[in-house]
């Protein structure tokens, strides 16, 4: 996939051939080795590769030979390539699972001759015959992967294993060439690499249910389009629709791509892309989101996005890029796992010449020992401890409608110890009400009401918007206005029949010498809620009040409560004066705020905070994107789409607050599901290498042999990526406050 929004590109690779968290490692170096790349990031989890590049220095043929003199195999991914992605998966996994059906008939024999046919005639010359297919046609790729490591001067977990199954291997068939009734163990060596390769079987199907999220999105797209070309409906696929296509969609149909509503009404599922289940009502001049559904109505709207600028497209890309990016933690599993092969490789030669020449045991003792530690030791499960739960993550995010750009951003969440909340279009709508109409002379507040929203009619003021809504939504009946004039600064003025009439601000009314001194404490009660008072009056007489405010959205102030319970500390920041501000923010439950703040020096401010800890900054995407970069986490409203993923690290495609302490949440469980796997894998080295060199035999008679050690090795990385996607059934309730 490609991106050449600018002078330097991305491009992924999918790569094939990787064994363990090492072959990342080594092909990581490779490609940011190469002259021209800014940075590349390699991903043994998802077999992908992002490179960020300059074209003007090298290209992806560079790219992919790069990989290709490591021993690996890969190709450009492009914006077709998901289905195909999923059929190359599918097949490996069919491979695997012949090769496993395949090893386990050579090596179950075996495993039964060596213990209980111990009789048999030839038996050394038969176990001798089924380990053979199974260490070098089935065990092929361990020294493939062992010889490509040598080339690039390191090890890998395919060293481990190559090492140890040859030693068992090799030494058996000394035994049975060269010595009389000396022990053999064939059966062990096939049995290692059926549990090693039954291991990566049960790891990629498991690894195949991580990415579930972006295969469920990639299947939802539309396939087929009804567009409009010389007056004739066609029904074309979805990669024949060109922008500017006008586009007809039916009930129970899928909006085939993004674009703007021409003619007719409709409610839509959103809940793809949003996670949000109540339907969105669309009319005329209102944006569609493709692959969305139809619900009912028929419409007809124009292209404005195809292909992989789609607001469906972008998304996918959004949680693969977020998936290939590496979280600081996994960079010290990664560093851990570059050393951890060659030290093991050490302590096995030790533990084979402490046995064999300081302990004088037997060279089949010592032999045995040193394999199983090789086996054991494979840092496997430590490679996958971080990348499959950030890809659970991620992906469980996007179904909820919160995108979190990557690995690093996830781990960084939790973090946070300060909220910034942008006031206008975040804490609320950003789209001004009528909140209040207050009658008085007699006058009912329906009648302050129609002459208010018939003079108003006339206006281009944001204001004067908000009473012809409310004028609507009351069914008043419009009047028709006369002589009508807008004074700037001031507010409007106009006749309806013979009668004259101002509405706007006390300036107007002091102008006009009209007396409000009756109604100034019920006016600066209003004001003190934060709401915009106009005053409506005719030559002599005020007539009524009439209050206009940008009202909070409804999760607000549920939502501050609940960062407040987690401990976190909520500011809010405004360009609005100080009365409105303190209004707003004692509404919504926020102690501390900003008020009269230029959106330039929105960012002084994030820095101020950011002295004291680590700052997510919550904003409209468009307006305070300098603030959102500025913040440690960028968490932009999903209103905006297209500004909001480009600045914000965090988007919440709901457009709810709610969904900031969700994201919060969801990066503790995250982090915490992280911190299980690397114990555990951790754990299991520290505590495995030593029984298998023998330590405790001496005082227990406790060894482990070379078998259970590659169960136990099979397991740990089976049972690492099993406690990542346990994180699917994790809730991202909250607890009310």
């Amino acid at each position: 996939m490609i991106n050449k929004t600018s002078k330097i590109q991305t491009s992924t690779l999918k790569i094939s051939g990787m064994h363990c968290a090492s072959c990342s490692t080594i092909l990581t170096k490779a490609l940011q080795k190469v002259d021209g790349v800014n940075s590349a990031v390699v991903n043994y989890s998802t077999e992908k590769g992002t490179v960020t590049f300059d074209p003007a220095k090298t290209n992806e043929h560079d790219l992919v030979q790069a990989v290709q003199k490591k021993g690996y195999n890969a190709e450009i991914l492009t914006d077709q390539s998901y289905a195909r992605e999923e059929q190359l998966r599918k097949k490996e996994i069919q491979k695997l699972r012949f090769k496993v059906i395949l090893s386990v008939a050579f090596s179950l024999p075996a495993l039964i001759i060596s213990m209980f046919l111990t009789s048999l005639p030839y038996q050394e010359y038969i176990l001798w015959v089924l380990s053979t297919p199974v260490q070098f046609y089935i065990g092929r790729p361990f020294y493939q992967g062992t010889w490509a490591a040598l080339k690039n001067k390191s090890a890998n977990m395919d060293s481990l294993i190559a090492i140890g199954t040859s030693a068992a291997y090799f030494y058996s068939v000394y035994a049975v060439l060269f010595t009389s009734g000396g022990h053999q163990y064939f059966e062990i060596s096939a049995i290692l690499i059926t549990l090693v390769l039954l291991g990566k079987y049960l790891e990629a199907v498991a690894k195949g249910k991580t990415s579930q999220a972006i295969a469920k999105l990639v299947k939802m797209g539309a396939k087929t389009a009804t567009v409009i070309r010389k007056g004739k409906e066609l029904k074309i696929p979805i990669e024949e629709v060109v922008v500017g296509d006008m586009i007809i969609v039916k009930p129970g149909e899928k909006i085939p791509v993004d674009g703007l509503v021409i003619e007719g009404y409709s409610s839509v599922d959103e809940s793809l892309v949003t996670g949000e289940s109540m339907p969105v009502e669309k009319k005329k001049g209102d944006t569609v989101i493709g692959s969305t559904i139809n619900k009912q109505g028929t419409f007809r709207f124009k292209a404005t996005k195809v292909g992989a600028q789609t607001t469906l497209a972008r998304i996918v890309k959004l949680i693969e890029d977020a998936q290939g990016k590496k979280a600081p933690i996994q960079r010290f599993a990664d560093q851990v796992s570059a050393y951890f092969v060659p030290i093991v490789i050490g302590i096995a030669l030790i533990t084979f010449l402490v046995w064999f020449f300081l302990l004088n045991a037997e060279l089949e003792f010592a032999l045995i020992t040193a394999v199983a530690v090789l086996v054991i030791a494979c840092p496997c499960a430590l490679g996958l401890a971080t990348p499959t739960s950030i890809m659970v993550g991620t992906g469980k995010g996007a179904t909820h409608g919160i995108l979190i750009k990557g690995g690093d951003i996830l781990e960084a969440a939790h973090k946070v110890k300060y909220i910034v909340f942008d006031k206008t279009g975040t804490i609320t709508k950003g789209k001004p009400v009528v909140t209040d109409v207050v009658a008085v002379k007699g006058a009912s507040e329906k009648k302050v009401l129609e002459i208010a929203a018939s003079l108003e009619k006339n206006s281009e003021h944001p204001l004067a918007e908000a009473m012809v809504q409310k004028g609507k939504d009351a069914k008043i009946s419009f009047q028709k206005v006369t002589a009508f004039q807008a004074l700037v600064g001031k507010g409007v003025k106009g006749k309806l029949g013979s009668k004259e009439y101002y509405l706007g601000n006390i300036k107007l009314m002091k102008e006009k010498k009209i007396s409000l001194s009756a109604y100034l404490s019920k006016k600066e009660a209003l004001e003190s809620e934060g709401k915009t008072v106009m005053v409506l009056a005719d030559k002599k007489n005020v007539l009524g009040l009439i209050a206009v405010a940008d009202e909070l959205k409804e999760d607000s102030a549920e939502a501050v409560a609940i960062l407040k319970n987690m401990g976190l500390f909520p500011y809010m920041i405004t360009g609005d004066n100080k009365r409105t501000a303190q209004a707003i923010a004692k509404k919504v439950g926020i102690d501390k705020f900003f008020a009269e703040v230029l959106p330039e020096d929105k960012v002084a401010y994030v820095k101020q905070l950011q002295r004291k800890g680590k700052v997510a900054m919550v904003g409209d995407g468009i307006n305070d994107a300098p603030a959102l970069a500025q913040a440690d986490i960028g968490i932009a409203m999903g209103s905006g789409t297209d500004v909001a993923m480009e600045t914000g690290n965090i988007v919440l495609m709901k457009n709810s607050l709610l969904d900031v302490p969700r994201a919060i949440k969801l990066s503790k469980m995250t982090m915490s599901k992280v911190r299980q796997n690397m114990f555990w894998a951790l754990i299991y080295n520290v505590l495995g290498i030593p029984i298998a060199a023998g330590v405790l035999y001496p005082f227990t008679g406790w060894l482990l042999s070379p078998i259970i050690a590659g169960g136990a090795m099979a397991l740990s990385s089976v049972s690492v990526v099993t406690n990542s996607l346990l994180l699917r059934r994790k809730s991202l309730k909250l607890k009310k406050a």
